[in-house]
């Protein structure tokens, strides 16, 4: 696996992955708004993206806000065939060290605990695996299922 910072060419690969999280997310491959985000995060080069090197497709994929002492996960999304490879850690260990210089903190919003995709997805449990831990509710998503930010301190 290749983690590297993500190219203009990715596009289609980034709206690949969201396709097939829109059930959990709400509509984001038609969304002008959502493709503004992606092309302003390669712009700025805080996307990084995970592949094979045999092949063309992403793994996965996160847009990272590098704005210290608080960063922010703002999109991280593995491929169905991808989770539970190390992919999303992979990401999120090249974003640490690309971006986090301590003491920092950093945050992601996630589903809520009733969220339907809490589970389904393992977001939460990565996320805790990670070090990060439970925090304040979010605004509800898109979809309108709950939210909650989860936070890790790097010292």
């Amino acid at each position: 696996m290749i983690i590297r910072t993500a190219r203009e060419q990715d596009l289609p690969g980034f709206l690949g992955l969201a396709a097939q999280v829109e059930h959990w997310f709400g509509p984001m491959v038609a969304d002008p708004g959502f493709t503004r985000a992606v092309r302003q995060s390669i712009g700025t080069g805080t996307a990084l993206v995970a592949s094979e090197e045999s092949s063309s497709g992403l793994l996965g994929a996160v847009l990272f806000g590098a704005a210290p002492p608080v960063h922010h996960v703002h999109w991280l999304v593995v491929s169905d065939g991808a989770r539970g490879r190390g992919v999303g850690s992979a990401l999120l260990s090249d974003a640490f060290r690309r971006w986090v210089r301590g003491p920092a903190t950093v945050e992601v919003v996630t589903f809520g605990a009733d969220h339907p995709g809490a589970v389904a997805s393992g977001a939460r449990v990565f996320y805790e695996r990670l070090g990060f831990t439970p925090a304040e509710p979010a605004a509800p998503g898109p979809e309108g299922g709950s939210r909650q930010v989860y936070r890790r301190h790097v010292p």
